[in-house]
């Protein structure tokens, strides 16, 4: 629902814009997008390499810089050796070895000084030219702002893996990292989407229908990243069914005491949720693009909204191959790339559908 409030705000135009005010800002966000959707497989591999404990101090300035030494190396090393990841599972690691992780959590990190870099440069730069102004300038500190809380967040989800007992992140932790980069993303594309000029209307209620598909979209995404966290890829690996059911018995969904925690640590509800919403994200986008078609043939909505069903329908059948196959590393990438690519095409249709 915020991100329906948001879309809402950039559709006001709070600020009339030139057409090389409009291009400048529009390449700035696309770069920014691209940016983003890096930073998600980046940190991806990271997750599946195991490498994201291999850091365990948040240090957004000082970190930027490598160890350099083999001093430098020993001391990096030995940190690391004091948390529960390598007591408990990495045991016995040589440095090469604790190299190969640290360059994983090393470059997710400068990626995203990156990132703040490219905001920062490019906010100034389109400031002084007064190509951002008014309220248009707000909005995009507000953007600047989610992804200063993101960094923060990741830390959070860090941190959260160096707790005694812990081998890995909490899984709710990595969903909100992830559901919060991924709302960026598609806040940025939005944007960057609203910007063209576009004179196409049609109904009020496609319009609802393409921002609650945005909303799906991203649950699905956060259920994913549960997925991730738990594991849950890693067991019941068929499909359709689970188990040998379409639904699992109610004994295997809710064996967590508080049943509350089904809903993060129960791999088997967990697995069975993200695949229960990949259904009804799939059929509301096929009722979407049907009603469309309806009501505005040959039209670019028409068009966006019948995209959004083929990409949906290959992100399903990469997701099934993924499970099938154990979540291999290649595999396991390219569904959550594909998750960042079907995202914005549906925050781009989102952006761009627009009330008569």
């Amino acid at each position: 629902m915020a991100l329906a409030a948001d879309l809402a705000v950039t559709s006001a135009s709070p600020e009339p814009m030139s057409a090389a005010s409009r291009r400048a800002v529009r390449i700035w966000l696309f770069a920014l997008a691209a940016l983003v959707l890096c930073m998600v497989v980046v940190g991806g591999a990271t997750r599946m390499t195991g490498s994201g404990l291999s850091i365990t101090e948040w240090r957004p300035v000082t970190g930027a810089v490598p160890p350099l030494t083999a001093e430098q190396w020993t001391v990096e090393f030995e940190k690391y050796r004091q948390i529960p990841q390598y007591q408990l599972l990495n045991k016995g690691m040589s440095l090469d070895e604790f190299k190969t992780i640290f360059w994983w959590e090393w470059g997710h990190r400068q990626l995203g000084r990156f990132v703040g870099l490219v905001f920062a440069a490019g906010f100034a730069f389109l400031v002084l030219r007064g190509h951002l102004r008014g309220r248009n300038a707000l909005i995009a500190l507000g953007l600047g702002m989610l992804g200063g809380l993101q960094g923060a967040v990741g830390w959070i989800m860090v941190a959260s893996g160096l707790k005694p007992g812990m081998t890995a992140v909490a899984p709710v932790k990595l969903m909100l990292h992830l559901t919060l980069a991924s709302t960026i993303f598609a806040l940025l594309i939005a944007w960057a989407v609203h910007l063209r000029e576009r004179t196409e209307r049609v109904a009020p209620r496609l319009v609802t229908a393409a921002r609650a598909l945005l909303v799906v979209c991203l649950l699905q995404i956060a259920l994913g990243a549960l997925v991730a966290g738990s594991k849950a890829g890693l067991v019941y690996n068929t499909w359709p069914l689970m188990d040998g059911r379409l639904v699992p018995a109610a004994s295997g969904l809710f064996v967590v005491d508080p049943w509350i925690e089904n809903f993060v640590d129960n791999p088997t509800l967990v697995q069975f949720n993200h695949r229960l919403v990949a259904y009804v994200l799939l059929g509301l986008a096929l009722f979407h693009a049907w009603s469309v078609g309806r009501a505005a043939p040959g039209t670019s909505a028409n068009r966006r909204a019948t995209i959004n069903v083929w990409l949906l329908t290959a992100q399903a059948g990469i997701g099934i191959a993924t499970l099938l196959m154990a979540v291999p590393l290649w595999l396991g990438l390219l569904h959550q790339a594909f998750a960042m690519v079907v995202l914005g095409m549906v925050a781009a249709h989102a952006a761009a559908t627009k009330a008569a």
